[in-house]
């Protein structure tokens, strides 16, 4: 009786086993007929609390989104700036009728985007909460500054001068070892440490010409951006020197001005007695 009931056994676990592999073998084949616009994508489940909801769409986004991979398809060689620009100018031409589906869903989805993040934020702890304001002014501080970095680039500011290494990386680069970037930045690493001492004094000389250059150029910008009165982009301690300055010439004429008076004063006692005298002998 054991081996027929263990030989069963068996026997229904091997029928188990061919019965899914049929269901998802004949799973496949459906999902391999049906569109992709009819499959079911299999959402995760921890995406929720792992992080808050994203930010819908807007309309134009939406069409750049459908109308991409069709251009990509109708030319393969163009550019992604190309695809961008004639999607752009596709979008300016077509009329609010045609624009409305699009206008819609994004409605729709900024509608469930509210709901998303109130159910987020109301399984959020106080830790967590405190958290998520500290990242969003980090995030917001990496902005400014790169917002900051590009109106001085726009402005014409000196870049700043090149380390030695940064010199004699840039004259290697292309010869050297390595097919990725990282790896020829590692391989010049090396040669620049068994350099002699010698080898990188030229490097050395190099980057303080180039300290100089940046000195005299920024002095004529900052002294530019004084003129067309851009003193916010100054450096704070070119600031404080040009005050310093200001208040040392304005305590010298300070002191000029109490010097003369003080001559003037002296002058006139001095006079006073003698036409006194004058007056005395006159009377």
């Amino acid at each position: 009786m054991a081996p027929f009931s263990v030989m069963t056994a068996s026997v229904s676990l091997l029928a188990k086993s061919l019965s899914v592999l049929s269901c998802t073998s004949s799973l496949a084949r459906c999902t391999s007929v049906l569109p992709a616009a009819y499959v079911i994508p299999v959402k995760c489940l921890t995406s929720q609390a792992t992080g808050p909801p994203k930010r819908p769409l807007n309309g134009y986004m939406r069409y750049v989104q459908q109308q991409k991979p069709v251009i990509t398809r109708q030319n393969p060689e163009i550019k992604s700036v190309d695809i961008i620009r004639e999607i752009a100018q596709q979008w300016r031409m077509m009329s609010p009728e045609q624009k409305q589906p699009f206008e819609e869903a994004s409605l729709r989805a900024r509608v469930q985007f509210k709901l998303d993040l109130q159910n987020y934020q109301a399984q959020l702890t106080p830790a967590q909460v405190q958290q998520q304001a500290l990242d969003k002014k980090h995030r917001m501080a990496k902005r400014k500054a790169i917002r900051k970095k590009r109106e001085l680039t726009n402005l014409g500011k000196p870049k700043r001068p090149r380390s030695p290494f940064n010199i004699f990386m840039s004259e290697h680069f292309e010869d050297a070892r390595g097919t990725t970037t990282q790896a020829k930045m590692k391989s010049l690493l090396e040669d620049w440490r068994n350099l002699f001492s010698h080898q990188k004094q030229v490097y050395t000389q190099l980057a303080e010409d180039d300290k100089i250059r940046y000195k005299n150029e920024m002095k004529s910008w900052e002294d530019h951006m004084v003129e067309i009165g851009r003193e916010d982009v100054i450096r704070e301690r070119t600031l404080s020197k040009k005050k310093t300055a200001t208040e040392s010439q304005a305590t010298k004429k300070e002191t000029k001005k109490s010097t003369a008076h003080s001559k003037t004063t002296r002058k006139a006692t001095k006079s006073s007695p003698s036409k006194t005298i004058r007056t005395a002998k006159k009377t």
